[in-house]
C-alpha cells in the first residue's frame, strides 16, 4: 500500500512551510530514516525523513513551494502503484490516520496510526546522518558508522563531524561570478526572514540603548565554586555566568515590571511572570527560544532550562511556539564570549527591550583606604523602546540589574 508523505504541522499557529530542497527524486528509492527533503517555517528549518520504504512514485510540490501544512507533498511506495487519490486536496485513508502532537521534550512532529506503523520503523542498524555532515565527512575522509549523533532521532548533523575533525562547512555552496573579484552566496528562507524581523523592528519603534557595566567579582567567585565543585563531585549542575546574569535580570524585571512588557498599538501590555527570551547562535541563524514562567524557578532549574532551549535550537527540534517573538516578555543576548565590548542589541518586536551582555573587563578601582587595583567590570547594554519606557525608568531598571549582579550570591 502506497505511503503518503505529509508536511507536518510544526507548532499550532504555523500554517504552511516551504520546501528549501529535495535529497529524493521521483524514481528514487528510499527507506526508512532517509532525508527526502528539507523545509522552513516563518522561524526555523526543519529536515523530513522518509515514513517508509519504496519507490518515491511522486513528487506533489518543488523546491520553494509553499505548502499548508498536513498536505500531501509526495507518494512512496511500489513500481506501477498508482498516485492519483493522493493529489494535494483530496482526501485518502492513509491521509485520515495523521495526527500531529507534542513530545515530551515539546517539540511537534507527524505521527501515523498503528495502521501503517509497522512501515515506518527505523532500523538499529541504519546510519542517520544530514546530507550535510555526510558531505563534510566524505570531503574529510571520516568513518561516521560508529560515531554517536547528537541531532534529533540521534542523527548525525555538521556539528558532530566538526568536533571529530578540525574544519567548518559553509551554510552554502557560493556562486562563483564570471570574474575572480567576488563570490555570491544566496540568502536562505531562514535568513530573509531574520533581516525582515530586524528591519521591520528598527523602522517600527523608537530604539535607544543605554550602556552601564557592572562589578563581577562575586558571579566570577560563584562562578569558580561552581567549577570546583564539579572537579570534587559537590556540584553537578554546570551553571554558567549568562546564566547567572540571567537570573540577576529576571529579578530586575520583577522591580521594574514596565520593562516586561509588550507594546501593542497604543496599549502597553504588561507581564506578572517573566518569559525570558535568550539568543542563541545556531548553524541556521539566530533564533530566540523562550523560557516560559523563567521567575518561578531557582537558579539550577534555570540553568538546566536555558541550556534545554538553547540545545532544542540548535538541534532543530525546538516547539515554534516557543521562538516567537511573542513568546518571550524580555530577551538576553550575550557576545561576551566573542570578546565583544559594547553593541547596540535589537529589539524582537512586540517586546519592550533587550539586554546585550558584553564582555569582562579589568578595569582600575578604588578598593578602599585609598587602595586601587584592577576589578572586572562586565558591560551591559540595554536597548528600550522609547515609546513604552522613557529614559529615566530605563536607566534605574538598567542600574538594578547591575546592583542584582554585583551583590550576588550562590
Amino acid at each position: 500500500m502506497a505511503i503518503p508523505v505529509i508536511m507536518p504541522k510544526q507548532g499550532q499557529s504555523v500554517e504552511t512551510c516551504i520546501i528549501t530542497r529535495w535529497f529524493k527524486n521521483t524514481g528514487d528509492n528510499v527507506s526508512s530514516g532517509d532525508i527526502l527533503f528539507s523545509y522552513e517555517t516563518d522561524k526555523a528549518a526543519f529536515d523530513l525523513e522518509s515514513p517508509g520504504d519504496g519507490i518515491l512514485l511522486e513528487r506533489f510540490f518543488e523546491e520553494g513551494a509553499e505548502v499548508p501544512v498536513l498536505m500531501n507533498v509526495a507518494v512512496i511506495g511500489k513500481p506501477g502503484e498508482s498516485t492519483e487519490s493522493f493529489q494535494p486536496g483530496k482526501a485518502t485513508p492513509a491521509s485520515k490516520n495523521v495526527v500531529t502532537q507534542p513530545s515530551e521534550n515539546g517539540k511537534t512532529y507527524s505521527e501515523i496510526l498503528p495502521s501503517v506503523t509497522e512501515n515506518i520503523t527505523v532500523r538499529d542498524s541504519k546510519i542517520r546522518i544530514s546530507p550535510r555532515a555526510k558531505r563534510l565527512a566524505e570531503d574529510k575522509g571520516l568513518n561516521y558508522n560508529n560515531l554517536q549523533g547528537s541531532g534529533p532521532n540521534g542523527r548525525i548533523i555538521v556539528r558532530d563531524i566538526e568536533k571529530t575533525s578540525p574544519g567548518v562547512i559553509p551554510a552554502a555552496e557560493p556562486f562563483a561570478s564570471a570574474g575572480t573579484e567576488f563570490s555570491e552566496l544566496p540568502l536562505s528562507n531562514v535568513r530573509k526572514l531574520i533581516a525582515k524581523a530586524m528591519h521591520a523592528s528598527l523602522q517600527n519603534s523608537a530604539q535607544l540603548t543605554h550602556h552601564m557595566s557592572a562589578d563581577v567579582r562575586r558571579l566570577l567567585e560563584a562562578r569558580q565554586k561552581i567549577k570546583d565543585g564539579k572537579v570534587t563531585g559537590t556540584e553537578k549542575q554546570d551553571i554558567t555566568l549568562n546564566d547567572m546574569i540571567c537570573w540577576c535580570v529576571i529579578r530586575a524585571l520583577k522591580k521594574f515590571p514596565e520593562a516586561n512588557s509588550h507594546l501593542i498599538g497604543d496599549t502597553l501590555r504588561i507581564f506578572h511572570k517573566v518569559h525570558l527570551g535568550i539568543a542563541v547562535d545556531t548553524q541556521r541563524g539566530l533564533m530566540v527560544p523562550t523560557v516560559r514562567n523563567a521567575d518561578l524557578l531557582e537558579l539550577r532549574q534555570l540553568s538546566i532550562e536555558l541550556k534545554s532551549v538553547a540545545e532544542a535550537c540548535r538541534k532543530g527540534n525546538v516547539n515554534p511556539e516557543l521562538i516567537k517573538s511573542t513568546a518571550a516578555t524580555f530577551t538576553v543576548s550575550n557576545l561576551g564570549n566573542y570578546g565583544v565590548e559594547m553593541f547596540t542589541p535589537v529589539i524582537n518586536l512586540p517586546q519592550a527591550g533587550i539586554l546585550g551582555v558584553c564582555t569582562i573587563i579589568n578595569r582600575p578601582a578604588d578598593l578602599g583606604n585609598n587602595t586601587f587595583g584592577f576589578v572586572p567590570y562586565i558591560g551591559l547594554s540595554l536597548t528600550y523602546d522609547h515609546r513604552a519606557i522613557d529614559g529615566g525608568p530605563a536607566t534605574l531598571f538598567l542600574k538594578e540589574i547591575k546592583e542584582q549582579i554585583e551583590k550576588f550570591s550562590l
